[in-house]
């Protein structure tokens, strides 16, 4: 029951995480950045929101973006982004996918725990994939930015970002470790059970053995 428990939790947090990986690939609010104060850069239109995809001009009645479409000349930061954004995004759906028929409460006709628990593991190694990919590239992009213009502040997309790869990485470890003992569980009390049945037939041959042998001591 407690195991079951924790792989309906372990599910639970990797499908928030990956829904936050993913609004984090489609949205571009990650970084605001600025030379000088925030009012100084609301007058002088220079402040100036950027993600994987666009880079926006803020100013008090403007908010204008430009699609990043100059894929050769992009920076290596944004490029790497936009890789492992989209690879996390797209593991994740199949992750979810194999987590979900991994759950104690669906049954896929007549197959094993067992069967299950490796699926399981499959997946929570998955989910730990999507947190690397949101990781590496929730860190290094505003290193990027910081290191190519002035970075003021982080945006709305970026913590959504941090908040996914922390939810993937939580759901992810405890699926992968809650249903790895499940396994080992399930082939050791298979094992002793294999030992009980060759034990009982052994000693019902040992039992007959010994009856044929009396027999025929008592026909001499």
């Amino acid at each position: 029951m407690a195991n079951s428990c924790l792989q309906l939790n372990g599910f639970l947090l990797s499908c928030l995480g990956w829904v936050g990986i993913v609004i984090a690939t489609a949205t571009n609010d990650w970084v605001t950045m600025c030379k000088y104060g925030l009012n100084t850069c609301k007058k002088m239109d220079e402040l100036g929101g950027k993600g994987p995809w666009a880079e926006c001009v803020i100013s008090t009645g403007l908010y204008h973006c430009v699609s990043l479409t100059q894929i050769l000349d992009l920076p290596a930061y944004i490029q790497t982004t936009r890789a492992l954004m989209i690879t996390g995004s797209i593991l994740g759906l199949p992750a979810v996918g194999m987590l979900l028929m991994s759950m104690p409460c669906i049954s896929l006709g007549t197959e094993s725990q067992s069967s299950k628990n490796k699926r399981a593991v499959f997946g929570g190694v998955l989910v730990l994939i999507v947190a690397l990919c949101g990781l590496v590239s929730t860190i290094w992009f505003p290193i990027g930015a910081h290191q190519e213009t002035g970075l003021m502040s982080f945006g709305f997309s970026l913590y959504t970002g941090w908040v996914g790869t922390i939810f993937c990485l939580l759901g992810g470890s405890i699926l992968t470790c809650s249903s790895e003992s499940s396994s080992s569980a399930s082939s050791s009390r298979s094992h002793q059970d294999n030992h009980f049945y060759y034990s009982k037939q052994g000693g019902g041959n040992l039992q007959t053995t010994s009856s044929t042998n009396h027999a025929k001591s008592a026909h001499v």
